[in-house]
């Protein structure tokens, strides 16, 4: 082996993630079981009967942005996800400023969800075995763990997070299976469906839950690096957590108005928006089975925090690759293949700001859980707008062989989507957070601002450091193609020619590009949090969802 391969910096471990692995990660990442139990309770008060049919527009309207979003994936190879899109379609400075809005957005999204890892596990704790523990060690033990599972290779995470995400989609189809045998409590109905009870106003308020509760379905792009034969897993991955998740989440409703009756069910939901879902299944399947959902939910949220740390390690090792963060940040370890300096940097953050809170004595469900993880969730949602807007652009600029169905209807229809469901969110914020005005306009104003400074950042990188703005968001060079991780299956095509490879071929970033023809290696290559109720609480409105 020559000097120079061997001293070749390790890099992450390619061809290792199936379309499974990726699936796992994302749904994670949204913790369906913590969404549920505890957000929708309170958009069945909200909403009423026609809670279940928020969630599958939502679904749908997810499903029209995947289509443009996931066309872009086949023709962008850069490990920067969304801040790479929206650099390509709309301009470097714009691309910079996301790139600052995904950071305060990934980290929003899991940080704050350390206050409820730590009040959930507490309540858990009373309701099984009467014993009361401080939430503070629970959250500091938590972010230990994810960084553990961070800290281990990639392989190892998707192997936890499908052992756990089984765990608690598998506690939710044993409430729905007791209660269709049952039959309900008077029978089975799809009134839910009805256009008299979904064309209601509590519905806007519905939609603004059920938007927030897929947030980290996008991230699947973020593995493209880490993916066997990407341009077929990612947009695979991409569908089928949208579909699960909007089909799952609206047949899991729908199944829990049917226990209780649609008659009955929006009061039983006001009078114990925490307790709703360990009635139903009492009721239906067994107090052990509640006992299991209490178990479970802790788990959720540990399987959410582990898909959204990995998520936010990958982003900090492309943007310290493109010289905009700190260079140590881009390394990887040499025998897990992980960013494990990111994984360490970002559980340092995640322990100053759960300790920040508790010095002042913040509560951890309506303060650290709720003021921090929803300008994350909002942050996320912009970024999707301006990946649709980018699309459209992206495919204006450079020759493609793409439908205008994918490159210009489904991305034009998902930006305006999009929009609608940042504003219900924003209008809707006080029942995110039950906090006051003045906190709310801060929480709101997180998002403008930071896109602000990131112009700001982008136009001073442009003045003092040319050669980092330059290459930004470049696209990697075209290589061969990566070894498969050992004792994995020889990805397909890895025996054709890198020209005749289907993912290998650089897409075109510059106008006049020609897409049949392999473009010159750039000078430098670029590489959901769930909210709930906690059981045995008082319920509080929330931001829901967590989990690329």
């Amino acid at each position: 082996m020559s000097s120079s391969t061997t001293d070749k910096p390790p890099g992450l471990r390619a061809g290792t993630l199936t379309t499974a692995d990726i699936s796992f990660f994302v749904v994670s990442a949204a913790a369906p079981l913590t969404v549920m139990a505890g957000v929708a309770p309170i958009a069945l008060v909200l909403g009423g009967i026609g809670a279940p049919a928020g969630y599958l527009l939502a679904g749908i309207t997810l499903a029209i942005f995947a289509v443009g979003f996931t066309t872009m994936s086949r023709h962008v190879r850069s490990g920067g996800a969304f801040y790479a899109y929206i650099a390509q379609g709309l301009g470097k400075p714009l691309g910079i400023a996301a790139a600052l809005v995904a950071m305060v957005g990934y980290n929003g999204m899991e940080i704050g969800v350390y206050g409820l890892l730590g009040s959930a596990t507490a309540d858990t704790s009373h309701a099984l075995w009467g014993v009361d523990l401080p939430w503070l060690p629970i959250a500091l033990a938590g972010l230990l763990l994810i960084w553990y599972g961070g800290y281990r290779s990639i392989d190892f995470g998707a192997k936890v997070l499908g052992v756990l995400l089984v765990a608690e989609t598998g506690i939710l189809v044993l409430l729905a299976g007791g209660v269709l045998l049952k039959g309900g409590a008077k029978g089975l109905s799809l009134a839910s469906f009805a256009p008299g009870n979904v064309l209601v106003p509590g519905t806007a308020a519905v939609l603004a839950f059920a938007f927030s509760a897929f947030t980290g379905f996008e991230s699947t792009v973020i593995y493209r690096r880490e993916a066997r034969d990407p341009a077929r897993t990612i947009p695979r991955a991409t569908y089928i957590a949208v579909g699960f998740l909007g089909l799952f989440y609206a047949f899991v409703v729908w199944t829990v108005i049917q226990a209780f009756g649609d008659d009955q069910v929006v009061a039983a939901a006001a009078g114990d928006t925490g307790g709703l879902f360990f009635a139903a299944i009492t009721t239906y399947v067994g107090p052990w089975a509640a006992d299991l959902m209490h178990v479970f939910i802790v788990t959720s949220i540990i399987a959410s925090l582990l898909a959204f740390h990995n998520a936010i390690n990958r982003y900090c090792l492309a943007l310290a690759e493109e010289g905009v963060l700190p260079a140590a940040l881009g390394r990887i370890h040499p025998r897990h293949r992980s960013p494990y300096v990111a994984g360490l940097a970002q559980t340092v953050l995640g322990a100053a700001v759960v300790l920040g809170f508790a010095a002042a004595g913040a509560d951890p469900y309506t303060q650290l859980l709720l003021w921090v993880n929803t300008p994350g969730m909002l942050g996320l949602m912009a970024l999707m707008l301006l990946a649709a807007l980018a699309v459209v652009r992206y495919f204006r600029r450079v020759p493609h062989e793409e439908g205008a169905l994918r490159t210009l209807v489904a991305p034009v229809t998902a930006a305006a989507l999009l929009a609608v469901a940042i504003w219900l969110v924003a209008s809707k914020v006080a029942l995110f957070t039950g906090a006051s005005p003045t906190v709310n306009t801060v929480l709101v104003a997180v998002v403008p601002t930071v896109l602000v400074l990131g112009l700001l950042l982008a136009y001073r990188l442009r003045r003092t450091r040319p050669e980092v703005y330059a290459h930004f968001a470049e696209e990697p060079p075209t290589a061969p193609h990566p070894e498969p991780h050992p004792g994995l299956p020889t990805e397909p095509h890895a025996d054709l020619p890198a020209d005749l490879h289907p993912d290998l071929h650089p897409a075109p970033h510059a106008e006049g590009a020609d897409p049949s023809c392999p473009q010159p290696p750039p000078p430098t290559s670029s590489s959901s949090t769930p909210a709930s109720v906690p059981p045995n609480r008082a319920a509080t409105p929330l931001s829901p969802s967590a989990t690329d």
